[in-house]
């Protein structure tokens, strides 16, 4: 089979994409089918997202792009197997963090090989590249000038560098209970780029916070959420941690098996109403099926759904 680049993609115009997929086609040609179906639904916003998107992690991925693109075959296989225990149970494999961190996140080879998955879902999974498009559009566009922004659980950092890169925020800030993950989000920025502006990463519990800690206008709390026992107590917390006017982004998946999820929300709606019952007002809500799928299709068969929420402390 040909590795190059789907003709749905304008090598000119989009050169970094077209040469990502031309080393994932070659690397796993197996998934091409769902990816130009993927790229054929795809608007000239979206290849314009898509392209600076592959432009970031081919510079994050540097020499180990076909490792990667790797990680992306593993992370479908596992999904699929999470997938099945979903459709013949109902529910989620875990229900503890114990359990995730044993069998996730304490196997530094399956957490290293998930991680490089995750990476490139951002492109190949429109309802990530969706999310993404709503956090930089929405999100950070309307923040007041000068804003204080705190994300937990940055990752590889992608989210918080469109806030590090922003000229009109003030101090960027990002926490995360793993020392480890702090020096992959900090190794991808200082890839990318910062520009001067150099962010604050700590390693924080978000549950130990003091109530009296330092307040932000902006609080990025993306795909996290699913991952805890108390998801109630967590959003209660990101309460506090807000200015009277401070702005949440919650990006949460609903119906979405995974190897370390464990909270279980079976519609977009239960998002909305969770984010609600912990102190917020709901400033917008909109929600993505997901990828080759409508929003029909996805409620009717209980497919993943992502829900990205904007809040305010009420």
């Amino acid at each position: 089979m040909s590795t190059a680049a789907s003709s749905l993609i304008d090598e000119q115009r989009f050169p970094q994409l077209a040469a990502l997929m031309r080393t994932q086609y070659e690397r796993t040609p197996a998934h091409r089918a769902f990816l130009e179906s993927r790229f054929s639904r795809a608007s000239a916003e979206d290849f314009a997202t898509l392209e600076e998107l592959a432009s970031q992690i081919r510079q994050i991925a540097g020499p180990r792009l076909g490792e990667i693109c790797d990680g992306y075959d593993f992370i479908c296989k596992i999904v699929r197997e999470e997938e099945i225990f979903f459709r013949r149970h109902g529910r989620y494999r875990l229900t503890t963090f114990e359990e995730a961190n044993r069998l996730v996140y304490g196997n530094t080879e399956y957490m290293g090989r998930y991680m490089d998955g995750l990476l490139l879902t951002q492109i190949y999974w429109s309802n990530h590249t969706a999310c993404y498009q709503f956090y930089r559009n929405v999100f950070l566009k309307q923040a007041p000038a000068g804003y204080d922004y705190l994300e937990i659980g940055p990752g590889h950092g992608l989210l918080l560098y469109q806030a590090l890169k922003d000229e009109r925020s003030g101090s960027v800030k990002g926490w995360d209970v793993s020392k480890a993950s702090i020096g992959q989000t900090w190794d991808a920025l200082t890839i990318m780029g910062m520009s001067g502006k150099k962010p604050e990463l700590v390693l924080q519990d978000l549950y130990a916070v003091p109530d009296d800690s330092a307040k932000f206008d902006c609080l990025t709390f993306s795909e996290v959420l699913e991952h805890l026992e108390d998801p109630k107590g967590a959003l209660v917390k990101l309460r506090s941690l807000l200015k009277p006017a401070g702005r949440l982004f919650v990006n949460v998946p609903i119906n979405s098996p995974a190897p370390d999820h464990l909270y279980l929300l079976r519609s977009p709606e239960d998002a909305v109403d969770a984010v609600r019952a912990a102190g917020f007002e709901i400033e917008r809500a909109e929600f993505f099926p997901m990828t080759n799928h409508t929003m029909e299709q996805a409620r009717k068969h209980k497919l993943t759904i992502s829900a990205c929420i904007i809040a305010r402390p009420n």
